[in-house]
């Protein structure tokens, strides 16, 4: 008699550990996507912050140039700053780098209120199910943004 394992008691072993491994995963995938949410929220609260200094160095919010991009610097406004640019205008650093969103193939939008006086910025989170979208859309009320997006506005 020899000691050892059946070849069903390895079948039983495989599947257990194959059932582990597709359960952390999925919630390894879960964790990536929420830290992806979380870096957006912190992108467009400092993008929030520089915006603001502009403002308080011209009296309005940098105009919507083409794509929603920022559009800023002299009236007109004559500078149109993209994702990963840096903001700059007459020699004062607004944000050395307009972040960009952590999903390829994603940007994060822009829109300026009519009056100049307030500001839409938003982005679509990946976890739809996010309390903070609804938070946020609540507080910006006047912006018009998709049912997952994350919005940040003047206060």
């Amino acid at each position: 008699m020899k000691k050892g394992f059946t070849l069903i008691e390895l079948l039983v072993v495989i599947s257990i550990i194959g059932v582990l491994a597709s359960l952390v995963l999925v919630n390894f995938n879960a964790a990536r996507e929420r830290t992806r949410d979380v870096a957006r929220k912190s992108d467009l609260d400092q993008v929030k912050k520089a915006l603001r200094m502009y403002y308080n160095d011209n009296n309005l919010y940098p105009e919507t140039g083409t794509g929603n991009l920022i559009n800023a610097c002299g009236n007109p406004a004559t500078t149109l700053f993209s994702w990963g640019d840096e903001f700059v205008c007459s020699g004062m650093t607004y944000i050395k780098i307009l972040p960009e969103d952590p999903t390829e193939g994603q940007a994060y939008s822009y829109q300026q209120a009519a009056s100049g006086q307030d500001f839409c910025l938003w982005a679509t989170l990946e976890n739809q199910s996010d309390g903070d979208i609804v938070k946020s859309q609540g507080r910006c009320s006047t912006c018009t943004v998709g049912a997952g997006d994350y919005v940040v506005c003047a206060d």
